[in-house]
């Protein structure tokens, strides 16, 4: 990077921290807990659909896969890796927050955690056959520092591997430090990958209502695309 894009990546990383601590103080600590309906539905549905869609492209990943997530906050979808088969050891992930970091790897103790910048991966060429991208584009604002980390997602994505992608796709008119992605978009940013691309999720506000009453209602509503907001994408680096 050039000094012009390491300025704007730190400005924007330190926006980025700064937006997590409101976000942890303000949401409830249990909103997303294992346990709230409306949370369970979205896991369930990304999940089961990402493998799905994973499968079908060829590239559902295996024991010996090395698996990268970009900004993976938690041990979500890490720890559905190792429900995949993929081994601990050959989990790598990077998160800005270091208490993040910290708390995942005294889960993942043997897998490759870091705390750093997605704008600037500490891994060489084409190492990844998976790299899983989750609410992470949609937090970066600034649309260099967006080319920056797809620039540098691709860099480190072996020939044949896999971008998962899941990230929403409208804007949340209540948070003005999230930005959604569309469909255009996301084929902009990485214009060297090609693969399927699908609307997942019923609406968080409609699903927080519906679900903890109905799950077989919320479920049937999941269904219906112009309730849908986000999107799930497989997408493929060439060889």
């Amino acid at each position: 990077m050039n000094a012009y894009e390491i300025n704007l990546a730190a400005i924007e990383r330190q926006r980025i921290l700064l937006e997590y601590e409101r976000r942890e103080r303000e949401i409830a600590s249990d909103r997303y807990a294992p346990w709230q309906p409306a949370h369970r539905l979205e896991l369930d549905g990304r999940k089961r659909t990402a493998a799905q869609m994973l499968q079908r492209a060829g590239v559902f990943p295996r024991g010996g896969d090395r698996c990268l997530e970009v900004g993976f906050g938690g041990v979500s979808w890490l720890g559905e890796l190792i429900s995949w088969g993929v081994r601990a050891p050959d989990l790598h992930g990077i998160d800005l927050d270091q208490n993040r970091v910290r708390k995942s790897h005294e889960i993942l103790p043997t897998a490759d955690l870091r705390a750093g910048d997605a704008s600037e991966l500490p891994w060489s060429n084409d190492t990844f056959q998976l790299i899983i991208a989750s609410t992470l584009f949609t937090s970066i604002l600034d649309s260099n520092v967006r080319r920056l980390v797809a620039d540098e997602i691709l860099r480190v994505l072996a020939p044949g591997g896999a971008l998962l992608w899941y990230d929403f796709a409208f804007n949340n008119p209540r948070n003005s430090n999230v930005r959604g992605i569309k469909k255009a978009e996301l084929k902009n940013l990485f214009p060297g990958l090609a693969g399927k691309i699908r609307s997942v999720t019923l609406a968080p506000p409609i699903a927080r209502l519906i679900a903890p009453r109905s799950w077989a209602l919320a479920a049937i509503l999941e269904t219906i695309p112009l309730l849908r907001t986000h999107l799930l994408a497989v997408l493929i680096k060439a060889w």
